[in-house]
């Protein structure tokens, strides 16, 4: 983060020293661009608006939402895995031998940390207040929150583990003499849960499922909760959502033409936020869908196990196909099939059928009947098998069923991290990463070597073991 502020600090230097030596003499009165905070810059609704969607861009990046997280998020768990033929991408995460040098995990570091300046640049701006301000300035902080959610939850133990742990640096303004230490745990969550409070309640609009809307931020809310393991806020935002939000679940009818569609979503079916990629604005060749389509790159796999504990009958599982790759028989992910070189499958990253699943779970350990009816409900629109359940038998039942639900959407690693289970894999991955504890040190990423170089603060707060 602070290595990349530098080197953009130091390139617009460069371009005021161009600009400066090829000026007549009257013009150097004139006040220099360093002058141009972002206070100035966003001096309109209009310059806010521009501001707001490259802030939504910055999820794009290759290494945030557009393609690692939601690749990591099942590799490194047990869902996918990387075929034998590949083409030399995320095969250190399939055999958990990744290092504080790994370009992803820098990526990933200075992409959202890139998204968060952006967006910090559009909240602190002093227009005052409008419908429209508000608007924009709630969506930024949305986008915040989604960012710091993702950065705490990859280099910080749970939430349920220790909330006085290190977390990740906060920053809320630009300042390049920042040199930001470790934020706790607990610090990073009240950030991330004041800012969607904030936006739930400045957010007016509702555009498409490209933009954060009022429920899509309560149902990320609902998602932190439950990461945080405070199951009675957690049920309350996603019945929240599925009460008044005016959103409903996708039908085992339209659920195959749900995963064909392209297009942002206008009519509130299943979506509730994703990562827009469209036909001018997408990361090419190196988009989530071609890591997995045959078409494109094809190298993530789906895991047998996964595969194996889909129902015949269940919709789900015609989005897997079993096939021949490398000479040996594999199967393949056709979630994300809108690939021709160019990639416009869009990330989904708030569901409404998560909602549901997330109420059943934080329904246990004390209603059960709530537990079968908010599960259940999804399973009837599967063509699933119903849950029948009690006791503990019906929590693995009801986490099972999410990890059928959101496969390849980049939750079950997170998942399993924050109920601080032992990663179990199967015959797919290589022997010596198919079992990886909950407290082996590389269930947490290394702060990049990048940020440890450029900062000194952060420099003693590596995470342990790297």
């Amino acid at each position: 983060m602070k290595q990349l502020l530098k080197y953009s600090f130091m390139i617009t230097l460069l371009i005021i020293a161009i600009a400066l030596s090829s000026c007549k003499k009257d013009y150097l009165t004139q006040d220099p661009p360093t002058l141009l905070t972002p206070e100035t810059a966003l001096a309109t609704e209009t310059d806010l608006s521009a501001a707001l969607f490259g802030a939504y861009a910055g999820l794009r990046n290759t290494d945030h939402e557009g393609r690692t997280l939601p690749v990591l998020g099942d590799l490194m768990a047990d869902n996918s895995y990387v075929s034998g033929r590949n083409s030399g991408r995320y095969t250190n995460y399939n055999a958990y031998i990744y290092t504080v040098a790994d370009g992803n995990v820098a990526g990933f570091w200075n992409a959202a940390y890139n998204t968060i300046l952006r967006c910090n640049n559009i909240i602190n701006s002093p227009l005052p207040s409008s419908v429209n301000v508000n608007q924009y300035k709630g969506e930024a902080l949305s986008i915040r929150a989604l960012c710091y959610f993702n950065l705490v939850r990859y280099f910080a133990k749970p939430f349920t583990d220790d909330p006085s742990g290190l977390g990740v640096p906060i920053v809320t303004k630009y300042d390049i003499t920042l040199f930001p230490a470790r934020s706790k745990v607990s610090d990073v969550y009240a950030l991330i849960n004041a800012d969607l409070t904030q936006a739930f309640t400045l957010i007016t609009t509702f555009n498409n499922s490209t933009q954060f809307s009022k429920y899509a931020v309560r149902g990320l809310q609902a998602k932190v909760y439950l990461t945080m393991g405070d199951n009675a806020n957690a049920k309350t935002a996603a019945l929240d959502v599925i009460t008044n939000g005016g959103f409903s679940v996708v039908t085992a009818a339209n659920h195959a033409s749900y995963w064909l569609n392209a297009l942002p979503r206008t009519d509130k079916v299943e979506t509730l936020f994703e990562v827009s990629s469209d036909i001018l604005n997408n990361n090419g060749f190196d988009g989530l869908a071609n890591i997995y389509s045959q078409s494109g790159y094809g190298d993530m796999l789906v895991a047998n196990d996964l595969y194996a504990s889909f129902a015949t009958g269940d919709v789900r599982k015609s989005l897997y196909a079993n096939g021949i790759r490398g000479g040996a028989a594999a199967i393949f992910v056709n979630k994300y099939p809108n690939t021709n070189g160019t990639d416009i499958s869009d990330t989904k990253v708030v569901r409404l059928s998560e909602l549901y699943l997330i109420a059943a779970e934080a329904s246990l350990p004390g209603n059960e009947v709530d537990a079968l009816l908010y599960a259940n409900y999804i399973t009837s629109r599967r063509n699933a098998a119903p849950i029948a359940s009690t006791g503990s038998a019906l929590f693995e039942d009801i986490f099972a069923e999410r990890r059928k639900e959101l496969a390849f959407e980049g939750d079950r690693y997170l998942d399993l991290n924050r109920l601080k289970r032992d990663v179990q894999r199967g015959t797919n991955y290589p022997a010596s990463a198919r079992t990886i504890s909950y407290t082996d040190y590389r269930r947490v990423l290394p702060i990049p070597q990048s940020e440890l170089d450029a900062n000194q603060n952060i420099r003693s707060q590596q995470n342990p073991g790297w």
